[in-house]
Order: C-alpha cells, then sequence, then structure tokens
C-alpha cells in the first residue's frame, strides 16, 4: 500500500509548461531510483489520453500500462510548482503534482486519498504552502519525525526533572519543533534502567514532530522527550519506542558514549565534519535547475557532503531530489559539511563559490554572504578580505577617530592541575574566589561612571549569586576534579547551552558567563590579565567584555575593535562608557592581523584601513584636530543657554546614571538632570534600599544642583536589567514582559517607597517624576493613583509627574495622554526598537535600528503636536538626544529639552546656537517625508553644509 509522507514532497520546482513539468516529474522518479528515463513517454501519453488534473491545483500524472516496464520501484512524489503551471485548455494551474510510479493500480489509493482531502477548499493552502509539513497537513498524510545529532546533548548537567525537561525543550524550540517552551512537565514514564521518557502531543505550541534526548553523565540517567502532532509517522514513532526501550540503548547511555548512542539512534555523528555556510542568492529559490548544478558539483568529489537550511536538518547534497525537498528560498542559509579526511573537505569552498555565483542563474554579486565556520561555532560574521589601504565596513559603536598599531588580544590557555585529592579543600577554595569576584564587582558597581556598564556588573553578580552557578562545580569535585577543572568545564558546558538557543539576549549571557567565570578561575590559579603594550594601540578582540573596563587605560587604547557584536553589545556600551573610538562587528578576520599593524578607524562613521596612506592619515588627523578644537571652544560656552540664531531657546540637560556625577555634570553644561536612572541607585546597595538610604542618595543629586530640575525615572528593571536581590522569572520576550512601570505595579510597596524618598529628599525641590515603559492609560492612573495617596501624605508644589514615551501604543495616543500627564520623555532607544521591530542587542539588524527613522520622527512630532496643544513639554532622553545629525530636526520637530551624556552638552549647545528655528522646521518637515533614515541622515547632512 502506498503512504504519502514528507520525505516524498519535494518544493520549489520550476517549470514554464506542462510538457516542462512532466520532464521535472520524470526526472524526479529517475533520481530516486523508481524510473527509467523512458517513464517520461509514458507520463506525456497518458496526458494525452485522459485529464489528470484532479481541481484545487492538484494533478495526478502518471503513465499509461504501456510504460510500466520503465518503472524500477512503486513509489510516489508530491512535487510542488510555487508559479503554478497551466495544465489544460481550461488554464487551470497545478500548484501540487503528484506523480505515481506503479506497476499495478496502487494509485488509486492515492487517488482516492486525494479526492477526500478535495472535500474540503484547500486550493489556497496548496498554492501558498512553503514546507511539506504544510503540503502533508493539507492532503491529511503523515509528517516525518526529527532525529538528528544536534537535539542530543550527552552532557546535561542538572539532574533535577524540570531543568532537564526544560533544556530539551530549548533545544526543540531553537529545531522550530515548537513554539514556547511554555509547557508543563507532565510525569515522565520509564522505558528502561537508564531512560525515561515524555511524550507530547495535543499542546498547541507543537509545531511539527520531533524526538529530543538528554543525557546525565554523571548519573547515567537518559530523559527522552517526542513532540507528536497530528499527522506524525507512527511507523517511525514505534521503532523509536522500540530503540528506547531496548537492553542495547540503557547500555549505551551508561557508557556516557556519544558514538555508541547516535548509532542506535541511526544517526551519524558530523561533530568533526569541516562545515562552510553561504546565503542562498537564487531569486527563485533552490529550485531544478540551480539544484541539477549543486547536486552534479557535490558529485565531482569523493566523500560524503552534506547540506541544510537555516540549521534543519542535513541531507545529501549529491541527491537532487533530497536538495529540492529541502524547500531553500532566496535569503536562507546554506550550510555544507564534508565527511572527514576525504577530498570532500576540498569541494565546501567551491559549492560556497558556486552558490555565490548562482549555480548558473543570474544573481546580485552581493546577495550570497559567506560565513566559514566549523560546525560547533555558533558565530555568523561576514568575512571580508582585510585588503591594505581600503576602508572596511564594520558596526559605528562609538564615535571618535583613532591611529595606531594592532595589538590582538587572545584567548590565554592556562595550565592547572586536573584533578585532586580533597573534595572539601577544592570546594572551599571555589567559594572563596567567588565570594573575592563578587567583591571586586561591587567595588566596580560602586565606582562605574555610566549607569549601563554598572548594570552589566550586577548582572555579573546575580550571576555569581545563582544558586545554580555557585554549587554547579560541586559534582565534578565530588568526581574527583580539581577545583579549576570543574569551575572551567561547568561555566562552559552553561555558556554553549545558553548559546545555543538561537536566542542573541541568551547568547549574550554566554559571553557573560564565560567572563565572570574567567574571574573566577584567574583567582583559583592566582594569575593575573595579560598586559598590553605601553604605547598608544588599536585593541583588537573577539568581544570586549565588561571586565576589560577594569583593565583597559584610555589613555593608551587609542581605538577598538571587535569581530562580533552591535552597536548596543556589551562591547558597544564598554566602549562608548570608555569613551574610546571603536568598530563592532567587524569579523572574526580581524583576528588574523599581525600585531604591530599600522589600523586606522574611524568610529562614527563606521570604517578601518589596515595600513592606511600617509595622506588619508593626516586628513583624518586634521578632522579630529578640526573636531578637538570645537569642542574647546564650545566648553567655553558651555554654561550660556542654548538659543538659536532667532531666539528660540531649547533646555539641554544630562542623563545621570551615578549620582555622584552631577557636580561633573553640571560643570559641563547641564541645565537640569533630564534622566536620572534610579537602577543605580539599587544596584549599589547589596538589598532592597529602604526610604532613608534612598533619601541620602536622592540629596546628593538635588543638593549639587542647587535649584535646577530634576527628572527621575522610577526604577525601570526587567528586559535585560537585572537586580540580583529581586529576581524575574524567565520570559519568552522579556523586553515584552514583565518590565519597567508593570513590574513596579505588580509590586506597589516597592514604587510607594521610592516615591515617598524622592518627595522627601527634594524639599520642596524641583522635582519631576516620570514611570517608564507605560502603553496604557491604566497603568498610567493605577501610577499616578499611587503616588497621589503618598502626596497626601507628604504634600509637595514644586512637582511635574510625566511618562517615558517608548512604548508606540502611548504615542499614538498621546492626544489623550497629554491631557493627564504633565511631560512627555521620549526614550528613542526603545521606542525605534519597539516601532521598527528590531531587537537593538542584535548583532546583524542594530544598525538598522536608527532613531532618525521617519516613523519615529513622525511619532515624535505627533506627541510634541498634543503636548503643546495641552500646554504641556516634550524632552528626548535616548541617544538621538546628541546625534549631530538628530538635534536640527528635533529642535525643528519643537522638542523642549535634549537630554544627554555629560560629554555631549557643549557640543550639542554651540549646535543650537548656529541654528534658527526657522531653517530647523523646514528641514524637520523635509525630514517627515523621507522614506529611510539613511534619506534623513543625507538630508541632514546636506543641510549642514
Amino acid at each position: 500500500m502506498l503512504t504519502l509522507t514528507t520525505a516524498d514532497v519535494r518544493m520549489n520546482a520550476q517549470a514554464s509548461d506542462k510538457q516542462q513539468a512532466l520532464q521535472v516529474l520524470a526526472q524526479i522518479l529517475q533520481d530516486d531510483g523508481l524510473a527509467t528515463a523512458d517513464y517520461l513517454h509514458g507520463l506525456m501519453a497518458r496526458e494525452s489520453q485522459a485529464a489528470t488534473y484532479l481541481g484545487q491545483g492538484i494533478a495526478i500524472p502518471h503513465g499509461t500500462p504501456e510504460s510500466r516496464d520503465a518503472i524500477i520501484q512503486t513509489g510516489v512524489r508530491l512535487v510542488h510548482f510555487a508559479d503554478g503551471v497551466a495544465w489544460n485548455d481550461a488554464g487551470d494551474k497545478v500548484y501540487l503534482a503528484v506523480v505515481i510510479a506503479a506497476k499495478s493500480d496502487e494509485h488509486l489509493q492515492i487517488l482516492q486519498k486525494l479526492t477526500h482531502a478535495l472535500q474540503d477548499d484547500v486550493a489556497d493552502s496548496i498554492a501558498k504552502a512553503t514546507n511539506a509539513d504544510e503540503i502533508m497537513a493539507v492532503l491529511g498524510g503523515t509528517t516525518s519525525l526529527l532525529i538528528q545529532e544536534s537535539l542530543i546533548d550527552i552532557q546535561v548537567g542538572s539532574e533535577q526533572y524540570d531543568e532537564v525537561f526544560l533544556q530539551s525543550l530549548s533545544r526543540l524550540k531553537a529545531h522550530h519543533a515548537i513554539s514556547s517552551r511554555a509547557i508543563t512537565a507532565p510525569k515522565p514514564t520509564v522505558l528502561s534502567q537508564a531512560v525515561s521518557c515524555v511524550i507530547l502531543e495535543n499542546q498547541p505550541q507543537i509545531l511539527t514532530s520531533a524526538f529530543a534526548l538528554s543525557v546525565n553523565p554523571n548519573s547515567k540517567q537518559a530523559l527522552a522527550v517526542i513532540t507528536a502532532d497530528k499527522k506524525i509517522n507512527t511507523d517511525k514513532l514505534s521503532w523509536l519506542y522500540d530503540v528506547l526501550m531496548s537492553d542495547a540503548f540503557a547500555q549505551a547511555v551508561q557508557s556516557g558514549e556519544k558514538e555508541a548512542i547516535l548509532s542506535q539512534l541511526g544517526i551519524q555523528s558530523q561533530s568533526d565534519w569541516q562545515s562552510l555556510s553561504v546565503v542562498l542568492p537564487n531569486e527563485h529559490g533552490l529550485h531544478a535547475r540551480p539544484a541539477t548544478a549543486l547536486s552534479e558539483l557535490a558529485k565531482s568529489f569523493d566523500g560524503d557532503i552534506r547540506v541544510q537550511v537555516d540549521g534543519g536538518a542535513f541531507v545529501s547534497a549529491k541527491s537532487l531530489t533530497r536538495l529540492l525537498s529541502l524547500g531553500a528560498v532566496k535569503g536562507q542559509t546554506l550550510t555544507f559539511i564534508a565527511q572527514p579526511d576525504t577530498d570532500a573537505q576540498n569541494a565546501l569552498p567551491k559549492l560556497v563559490e558556486a552558490v555565490q555565483a548562482g549555480l548558473g542563474e543570474s544573481v546580485s554579486a552581493t546577495s550570497a554572504i559567506p560565513v566559514a565556520k566549523k560546525q560547533t561555532d555558533q558565530s555568523d560574521n561576514n568575512q571580508v578580505a582585510l585588503v591594505d589601504g581600503e576602508k572596511i565596513r564594520a558596526v559605528a559603536a562609538s564615535t571618535g577617530l583613532a591611529v595606531g598599531e594592532s595589538y590582538v588580544s587572545k584567548a590565554v590557555k592556562y595550565n592547572y592541575p586536573m584533578t585532586a585529592q580533597n573534595p572539601a579543600e577544592q570546594m572551599t577554595q571555589l567559594q572563596t574566589a567567588i565570594n573575592a569576584v563578587k567583591d571586586d564587582l561591587r567595588q566596580l558597581v560602586a565606582s562605574a561612571k555610566n549607569a549601563d556598564i554598572a548594570q552589566i556588573f550586577t548582572a555579573h553578580i546575580a550571576l555569581l549569586e545563582d544558586e545554580e552557578v555557585m554549587f554547579g562545580a560541586k559534582d565534578g569535585i565530588d568526581d574527583g576534579l580539581s577545583a579549576p577543572a570543574a569551575w572551567h568545564a561547568f561555566i562552559e558546558e552553561l555558556a554553549v547551552a545558553q548559546a545555543s538557543l538561537g536566542n542573541h539576549l541568551l547568547a549574550e549571557r554566554a559571553a557573560d558567563l564565560r567572563d565572570v567565570g574567567h574571574k573566577v578561575l584567574l583567582k583559583l590559579i592566582g594569575k593575573t590579565e595579560q598586559t598590553a603594550p605601553q604605547n598608544p594601540y588599536v585593541l583588537i578582540k573577539e568581544d570586549l567584555l565588561p571586565s576589560d573596563v577594569a583593565n583597559l587605560d584610555p589613555t593608551k587604547v587609542a581605538g577598538i575593535i571587535t569581530a562580533v557584536g552591535g552597536s548596543s553589545s556589551h562591547s558597544a556600551i564598554v566602549a562608548r562608557a570608555l569613551g574610546i573610538p571603536a568598530l563592532v562587528g567587524a569579523g572574526q578576520q580581524v583576528l588574523a592581523l599581525e600585531n604591530g599593524t599600522q589600523i586606522l578607524l574611524d568610529g562614527g562613521e563606521g570604517w578601518f584601513v589596515v595600513n592606511p596612506e600617509q595622506s588619508l592619515i593626516e586628513e583624518c588627523q586634521q578632522a579630529q584636530s578640526l573636531r578637538r578644537e570645537q569642542k574647546r571652544q564650545a566648553m567655553q560656552h558651555a554654561h550660556e543657554p542654548a538659543i538659536t540664531l532667532d531666539g528660540h531657546r531649547v533646555e539641554v540637560a544630562v542623563n545621570l546614571g551615578n549620582v555622584a556625577d552631577t557636580a561633573t555634570a553640571v560643570a559641563n553644561g547641564a541645565e537640569g538632570v533630564g534622566l536620572l536612572r534610579t537602577e543605580l541607585v539599587f544596584m549599589s546597595h547589596h538589598q532592597v534600599p529602604d526610604i532613608d538610604q534612598q533619601i541620602a542618595d536622592y540629596e546628593q543629586v538635588f543638593d549639587a544642583l542647587d535649584g535646577r530640575p530634576l527628572v527621575v525615572r522610577v526604577l525601570d528593571i526587567g528586559g535585560d536589567k537585572a537586580l540580583p536581590y529581586l529576581p524575574i522569572a524567565a520570559e519568552e520576550n522579556p523586553f515584552l514582559g514583565l518590565r519597567g512601570i508593570r513590574l513596579l505595579l505588580s509590586r506597589p510597596e516597592l514604587l510607594r517607597s521610592q516615591l515617598t524618598a524622592l518627595i522627601k529628599a527634594s524639599k520642596g525641590r524641583d522635582l519631576r517624576i516620570m514611570f517608564p515603559m507605560i502603553g496604557r492609560l491604566e497603568e498610567w492612573r493605577a501610577a499616578r493613583a499611587i503616588l497621589d495617596e503618598v502626596l497626601v501624605e507628604h504634600p509637595h508644589d514644586n512637582l511635574q509627574v510625566g511618562i517615558m514615551l517608548e512604548v508606540p501604543s502611548a504615542a499614538v495616543m498621546a492626544p489623550i495622554f497629554a491631557k493627564e500627564v504633565d511631560f512627555f520623555s521620549v526614550g528613542t532607544n526603545d521606542l525605534t526598537q519597539y516601532v521598527l521591530a528590531i531587537d537593538r542587542g542584535h548583532p546583524l539588524l542594530s544598525k538598522d535600528a536608527d532613531g532618525l527613522h521617519p516613523s519615529i520622527l513622525t511619532l515624535i512630532a505627533q506627541t510634541v503636536e498634543a503636548a503643546h496643544a495641552h500646554g504641556k513639554w516634550v524632552g528626548v532622553c535616548g541617544e538621538l538626544a546628541s546625534d549631530p545629525a538628530a538635534v536640527p530636526i528635533l529642535v525643528g520637530l519643537g522638542v523642549d529639552e535634549l537630554s544627554m551624556s555629560s560629554a555631549s552638552i557643549a557640543l550639542t549647545k554651540a549646535k543650537i546656537r548656529a541654528l534658527t528655528l526657522t531653517d530647523a522646521q523646514s528641514l524637520a518637515k523635509q525630514a517627515l517625508q523621507c522614506d529611510s533614515a539613511m534619506a534623513v541622515r543625507e538630508l541632514s547632512l546636506t543641510v549642514a553644509r
């Protein structure tokens, strides 16, 4: 009996007419060993005798009885033509051709199944299907059961069922088997002395059938988690159950040998296979013609070559039908792997070159991006040749020009004993090292001059206070490992697990784990960080870690280039905090530069040059000298107000993260504090500070301001900001979860005590309180009600209350909010992230999260109009406030206050004084008509000239 499974589906076929479609179908049957080339004549003869069009975009082409001699083996293939093929004189288009090679009447069984499917309206679903599972869902067939090496982890550190189950869900989600990890852990079924199993079915989160296995090497126990959709291949599931219940599989699990486990599951390990990735540039994807060219090229090399699409299952690159079954479309990433110690390894660069060239089709040269990596490497950094004297693009992270010799900082391997005899002594040493690092981190938090840096260090303290981290190495120590060996192995295991989850926030947490892990390791072995050159240099690293803040000397480091990271990554935050020109995301190739190579970089424009011409260096040095002179002149007038040439004043304030920096900001010309991030006040304490402790901190700011206004954002944690003593449950998307005002309203006593401290600390001075992450009027009114309760007991007659405008819904409803709030402060960083749906920490997309996008400017303009209509003011406190290209536009939009870092105040004031409000308004109107952020920047630059 013939059955239909996803293995029978071929996506992305292309044909201009029915005759060409029949040729494609015949070739597929031939490639799969179902028929000879002569079967094409049978298909064509059948079409001339009778209609094979069933309806709703489906045809069932098959040969004549006379062509059965050309059939090698009975079989069926479902071939999807994405553009459709005209099948008859009536003009009916076929999107799915079910081609059959049957020696008798087996095709009638298929016809019966298809006829049953056609009782429903499936034409649109068939036409728009993008993968094999969608086809099978329409036809009522069975879906494949995904079993592959990347879903198997034999080094699970935890023995807690809930934790192991969650780790399994994480891998399944990364492979698109489930849509969410929000699945309650059911009671597992014991299959053998070493294996327990959970099968998930009838769950809305299940996308497809898959199998994940987690093995704890210490307990020698395994947990199998199976997701089963309604169309699961029951034969494959029964086989899998038989394997899991067998003594041979239990023995493989208890041996701890991955090869033995994979062998039982019929999986060939690919961990040692070399790999190379490339983005598919073909407009119509990997359809028959380019797939044929690819398979023919792969066949010319000895050894096994396999390919996957976007992290999916690997198939043979030498099989045309397997390539077509991938359904790869333009923009997806093809990853090729080659069998070790064979000629196949030499094929990888040639395969990538062929894909880049279009596999016989005309493609855009810029649409293919090769990514060279080992199978275990998670990075996807673009590899661009480093040509002397040419500008090489990277992500701008920290403005400024720098020139100097390169110093490539690479990881150092330390020697330490792997085993130890006294576990109790080793555990004591580890705890001592962890406590010492926590003390160091607390000192860094207390002395941090940047709130973002302080937040990162606070998060590191939270990591070390996590019980899983504090005691995670204990099992290794109990098994006879030394404290350094057990600690390093445990941290690396955690980091690898985090980095594999396909989420940039979790991947960044992996970098944090390695950073704090490295600190503890150095304490354990009594070592310090490697020393850098004494002369000014350009630091080149894989990634700039928060710990570098304590080690880098800004007077020695001329510039920074990192291989990875985005404009909002930790690398960029650290560089800006240090005030050092920096580029991030430059690619792994920069790590191959020789120490002492001359480097010129522009951290504002986003480029660097290897071995630049002296004339280019001199040109950049002249520009740098001009900037210094402009800043010197601006500082001479820093305390003068920012008034345009035609008499319009704009208030320029400072963003503060450390209360101790207030006096410096005032000295630099700040006319007030436009944003006090009170998270830092909380971060400097080991527990929630009481009202008196908070008052002491806030009074420092009020006293230094000497009557100038203070805008305070109440505690804003959640998302990527955390406090170790205020744990927040893990969330699928923390930026859309319990953060800002949402968290405070869930803990009203926290908000009430902070409001009380602020009111009492102000002593009647100019205080302006704003609530973060307001998206709905109900949230604003609930927060305001708590404040009103505080004011009953502690009245204040010099108080304004507003909101941080960072959620798009609040911006859209600004006319309604304006009736109730006293002011708006636009947080352009988060507003841009939410409006453009671009994670500002994403290593590839963050460069496109530009606050000058017309959509953001439109929302700001609407907010200003609504606020002014009710006599309210609007400030901007995001990074856009000091962006030279943005300042005249914001002034022209009518923004009343700009708040920024202390170092930017003087130059921003000088820029405003050179404007006229009339010209700024004209520029703003033009900017609102632009179609992209780049167009706005070009417009602003043109006007500035």
